[in-house]
């Protein structure tokens, strides 16, 4: 099961680097991230491979991770139309999208309502 890991730092210089070298000190990879800043605070969405021992390994050096949340990933051909078509699956079928990201190959990483429902309608596991 992947999760969408939800960290947010303090918007200063140094703080995605942190991130990323505590992950990567842990052998754990960042299949996809999302990073923007806003009122004094960043806000940090990591997709990793392993996403428990990420959770305690964060933790252990300080990070505070505020949500860990199952996702939908979903390979889509880069070809114009394809985030258009599997958005739409979900939204006639009532699956509401709370968030989206493009993911290393090609991904899309969904964070909806119904993981299960979306999975079953974007034919993932």
């Amino acid at each position: 099961m992947r999760k969408d890991l939800v960290v947010i730092p303090k918007d200063q210089p140094g703080e995605l680097a942190r991130i990323g070298e505590i992950l990567g000190r842990a052998g754990i990879n960042i299949e996809a991230i999302s990073a923007f800043t806003g009122q004094g605070r960043g806000i940090v969405h990591v997709l990793v491979d392993q996403a428990e021992q990420a959770l305690e390994v964060l933790q252990g050096e300080g990070v505070e991770v505020s949500a860990a949340r199952e996702v939908v990933v979903v390979p889509l051909p880069d070809e114009p139309g394809h985030l258009g078509r599997a958005s739409r699956t979900l939204a006639d079928a009532g699956v509401n999208i709370e968030q989206a990201y493009i993911a290393a190959g090609s991904k899309l990483v969904v964070i909806c309502d119904d993981v299960e429902r979306a999975k079953q309608l974007l034919g993932v596991d």
